[in-house]
């Protein structure tokens, strides 16, 4: 799926689920992965980063997608507005599960990010439901923070962590200060996964302050697709999948290496002209 933009739609649409919220709603696509790394050859506030955080996608202060029918946000005066946050022990156990078992792949670290200190009650169930999946999974080491401090924690040390798993808007957040933090925002794949469905987006929107400038860095949605290849090559056992997206994935770090960036990564390249460079070292790529 490609970035969209919610503030264009017409007024009449704005008070329903924007498309990205009902395609995750409708296919139950319950886990929002966003990797952040940092690349050869890119300049980025934080060395060495390489962690993946694990967005519950389905509830939370998110009121598109918190309902069953309707809105979670209402007014009940014209100077008043209330905004309901879900959390249950089911949606907090299933993306636990998630994250677990990408740390088990991985270097066997889990952050868990909440506010439970403020939010006693939903980030609060959120918290223990975590702590009671990672009993499943003892050879996992296991911390949490608060989210505020989070933030710090990640500018400070970010090569410290592996896997964090956090609530939705927690989640939203912590992604994009991740994905700035590696060199661009523009860098950040991201896959939404359920029990047997993907769909494939980028973590940034649609920037529509550099509409029609050709200086959209593509990075972002080449890497979610990668990510999709990833994850169909597991689900169909199909190493040709895999292969295809190590191909890609080369390439694109190819053409980041030989500067041939978009102006967010300090390159001259326009989005067609990057594009471009990764096709063509794909070709080489593939000989």
């Amino acid at each position: 799926m490609g970035p969209h933009d919610s503030a264009s739609y017409p007024e009449s649409e704005k008070q329903k689920r924007n498309p990205s919220g009902e395609l995750r709603h409708h296919f139950d696509l319950y886990a929002n992965i966003r990797p952040s790394k940092t690349y050869a050859g890119l300049w980025s506030v934080v060395p060495k980063a390489d962690l993946i955080i694990v967005r519950e996608n389905t509830e939370g202060f998110y009121p598109d997608r918190n309902m069953y029918i309707g809105s979670g946000e209402w007014m009940p005066t014209p100077d008043v507005a209330l905004s309901v946050g879900v959390f249950t022990k089911k949606t907090a156990e299933r993306v636990a599960h998630s994250a677990f078992q990408l740390a088990m792949a991985r270097k066997k670290h889990v952050t868990i990010v909440h506010k439970a200190n403020v939010i006693k009650l939903g980030t609060g169930l959120f918290l223990n439901t975590c702590r009671a999946v990672a009993e499943e999974y003892p050879e996992v080491q296991v911390d949490d923070y608060h989210i505020d401090a989070m933030t710090a924690h990640l500018v400070r040390r970010a090569s410290n962590f592996d896997i964090i798993v956090t609530t939705n808007m927690f989640g939203d957040i912590l992604s994009d200060l991740a994905g700035e933090l590696v060199g661009s925002l523009g860098l950040s794949p991201s896959l939404n996964v359920g029990h047997d469905k993907a769909m494939a987006q980028a973590a940034h929107g649609a920037a529509p302050d550099i509409e029609g400038k050709g200086i959209a860095n593509p990075t972002g949605e080449m890497l979610s697709a990668v990510m999709l290849l990833d994850w169909l090559s597991v689900k169909h056992d199909d190493s040709h999948l895999e292969r295809i997206g190590r191909l890609v994935e080369t390439a694109i770090f190819a053409t980041i290496e030989s500067k041939e960036t978009t102006p967010d990564l300090g390159g001259s390249s326009t989005c067609t002209e990057f594009t471009d460079a990764v096709i063509k070292k794909l070709g080489d790529c593939a000989k």
